[in-house]
């Protein structure tokens, strides 16, 4: 084998391992957001809730699918540039991300959730306005992410006022 095909199997490798450590990454916030958090499903039926508040059976699938999209976000954009002021914005978004569950259904403070949401909304913006000058298939991954995360907000917001 030649050199260069040597260089291009090593960095092809690497590649695709960042990606698993990007997707190990989400995993990560999303099980820390888990933690210490049981029925979450049974505490969100129990809620006075809106007519438009989605089943609990639809979130698991619906993050499942954005956790995906975000992981492979921040691949897009650390292949691009590496690990730099996007990717501090990637992992700022993540990290309030998995710090949301934990407050609303651990600790039933949903007006403090709110306010920990509204912040998460404001970092996924940041990183969203950084990818874009990386990579446009990046910020397209996080555009249904800010999208959910703000109806989450939404619906958050308005079971604090009813509860």
């Amino acid at each position: 084998m030649t050199f260069s095909g040597m260089v291009r199997r090593r960095t092809g490798g690497r590649r695709w391992g960042a990606l698993l450590g990007f997707g190990a990454a989400v995993t990560v916030a999303a099980a820390v957001g888990g933690l210490g958090v049981r029925g979450s499903a049974e505490k969100y039926a129990r809620l006075d809730q809106p007519d438009w508040a989605p089943p609990a059976w639809l979130f698991g699938p619906v993050w499942t699918v954005l956790y995906a999209m975000v992981a492979v976000a921040g691949w897009l954009a650390w292949q691009r540039a590496g690990f730099g002021p996007a990717l501090w914005a990637w992992t700022a978004q993540l990290v309030l991300n998995a710090l949301w569950t934990p407050l609303f259904f651990g600790a039933g403070r949903y007006g403090l959730a709110f306010a920990e949401l509204a912040l998460m909304w404001l970092a996924i913006g940041a990183n969203v306005a950084l990818f874009a000058r990386i990579s446009r298939p990046a910020t397209a991954l996080l555009l249904p992410y800010w999208g959910w995360v703000t109806f989450a907000g939404a619906l958050n917001y308005t079971i604090w006022r009813l509860n």
